[in-house]
């Protein structure tokens, strides 16, 4: 059966904020200058939000400029930020962090606490009501390419074939869509920009992306503990002082709260496990008295790019660009990416509309007029002047706050050196050479397995479908990651994917792929100490449902 296409003159891979975003203003320019551009949105997931999951204290900022009405039309930014903390922890008690002693661009006023999946789903209305053609469930497999090897669009992923590669009885082929342009705005670690990156050789002037992984559980709370509109971030413990990460609590409305925890992915010890790194967490005094008498209702988890301005990499190549998270715009210490990641899609938009404008029938192939916008541009600017935050906690807890202290408040960013970054997964050490960690177990009041914290993910997989966790080498993760690094894919997921399995007597390990837990977060694709690990989309439709995420 041969695969159906359809043209259009952009289509946008992702129905994020960023690719939304892109969307929407390609729509506002081509009506303002009365030259009609069909736009397309691809989204893997159910529906749009689908797997969206971010913190998230949102800046209007990008939406101000995008959607100047936003508040008549009824954009879900219902709870400003009303008061803020941050507290170093101990194991039995905390410290509070003087407010005032922080650099003014990480102060919240103004800025809300919001779902970002229920504004991406706003997002997509008001990409209709301007004529995008939005489709989610339907998951970009495949890069298609011209002859002189410009991107020419992509193609969905062929549905109804079997774990064994044969097709069922329901088998469809995938769909291509065609594009003069293609944006790719699908998140941290996209797997199709991952080739992108390697075809058009992106990386080469840039740094190493960092990544981080964000856990986050949506709580009711009890009433009498829900304090609407306020936040508080923490660090210390349970993190060692050499790993990178902390927390968020976000007060939403509806009595509700965002408890979540974000640990950076350059960790050392294959035996941490991010997922019950939050746990404990979770088991501080502060945190236990602030869920007491409340009940977790949702789950989710996701990488996060940390590597900031030096690991941008180059933005365009022939026939498209890439937006948002899938080049990785973070402002790392200001906890956010949500409007950089809008704002360079409006970007991305506007250098279309400029060749356009200039040959609309013909437009040029490479987006030159779109780095230069970034360049000119306040996110520029934003992501310069923290460029060497993240880098310098590297060498730990107590230097690396120093430093951004020091850095935003006196230097103003404006230090003539910048840090390099180097690859996560290549700062995990052998086993011999760390510390067990031994985690405690979950009581089912505070702390929760990864099976039922799945199953508030609203996971799901067609079971009979090839396997979307590749290993390029199947001998690897036993005779490398099990015997070396003790088998950490089997705790820097957060879903219970990984599963190594042994007869009664230890013998014979062997590893088992849960794929239909899988809840999209990439961290096997980026932690996996020998990248043996390859992510790439399963059916259309499949992952997480994430509600009010």
């Amino acid at each position: 059966m041969e695969r159906e296409s359809m043209e259009f003159d952009v289509v946008i891979v992702g129905g994020g904020p960023a690719g939304l975003s892109a969307a929407i203003k390609l729509r506002q320019l081509s009506m303002e200058a009365d030259i009609d551009i069909s736009v397309c949105v691809l989204e893997k997931g159910s529906e749009i939000g689908a797997h969206i999951l971010s913190g998230n204290v949102f800046e209007p900022r990008a939406l101000n400029e995008l959607i100047p009405d936003w508040k008549e039309k009824g954009a879900p930014l219902n709870t400003p930020v009303q008061s803020e903390n941050f507290y170093f922890l101990t194991q039995e008690s905390h410290l509070t962090f003087p407010t005032f002693l922080l650099p003014k661009q990480l102060h919240n006023k103004g800025n809300y606490i919001i779902s970002l999946g229920n504004l991406c789903r706003w997002l997509a209305e008001q990409a209709e009501e301007l004529g995008v053609e939005v489709y989610p469930g339907f998951a970009a497999a495949e890069v298609l390419y011209n002859d002189d090897g410009s991107v020419r669009g992509v193609a969905t992923g062929d549905m109804g074939i079997g774990r064994d590669g044969e097709k069922k009885p329901s088998y469809e082929p995938g769909m291509e869509l065609l594009a003069k342009y293609t944006l790719f705005a699908e998140g941290v670690r996209g797997s199709l920009t991952k080739g992108l990156f390697e075809k058009f050789d992106l990386r080469s002037d840039c740094d190493p992306q960092s990544f981080g992984i964000g856990i986050k559980e949506l709580w009711e709370l009890d009433p009498e503990k829900h304090r609407e509109g306020h936040i508080f971030h923490t660090a210390g413990y349970p993190m060692d002082s050499k790993t990178y990460g902390g927390s968020f609590v976000y007060h939403l409305e509806n009595n509700q709260a965002y408890v979540g925890y974000v640990v950076a992915l350059d960790y050392e010890n294959p035996y941490l496990s991010p997922y019950d790194e939050f746990q404990r967490f979770k088991s501080h005094p502060m945190l236990k008295d602030m869920l007491t008498g409340g009940k977790r209702i949702a789950y989710g988890a996701r990488a996060i790019n940390e590597g900031g301005f030096q690991a941008i990499p180059k933005l365009v190549f022939p026939g498209g660009a890439l937006v948002g998270c899938s080049a990785g715009f973070v402002n790392v210490p200001k906890i956010k990416g949500s409007h950089t990641a809008m704002k360079t899609g409006m970007m991305a938009a506007e250098a279309i509309m400029a060749e356009f404008k200039e040959n609309a029938e013909n437009p040029a192939k490479v987006l030159e007029t779109y780095p230069k916008l970034f360049e000119a541009s306040w996110v520029y600017d934003e992501l310069k002047k923290v460029r060497n935050s993240r880098p310098a906690f590297r060498k730990g807890l107590i230097a690396g706050t120093l430093y951004t202290g020091i850095s935003l408040k006196i230097m103003q960013g404006k230090e003539p050196w910048t840090f390099k970054i180097h690859d996560d997964h290549s700062a995990l050490k052998k086993a011999k050479d760390c510390k067990k960690i031994e985690y405690p177990k979950y009581d089912g009041v505070y702390t929760f397995d990864k099976p039922s914290s799945v199953f508030l993910s609203n996971t799901n997989h067609e079971e009979d479908q090839p396997i979307h966790l590749t290993l390029k080498d199947p001998s690897v993760p036993v005779d490398i990651n099990y015997k070396e690094y003790a088998g950490p894919e089997q705790r820097f997921c957060p879903a219970g994917v990984y599963e190594f399995l042994t007869d009664d007597d230890g013998s014979n390990p062997r590893l088992q792929i849960n794929a239909q837990n899988c809840v999209h977060c990439k961290t096997c694709d980026i932690k996996d100490p020998t990248q043996n690990i390859n992510w790439v989309v399963p059916e259309g439709a499949g992952g997480p449902n994430y509600p009010n995420m």
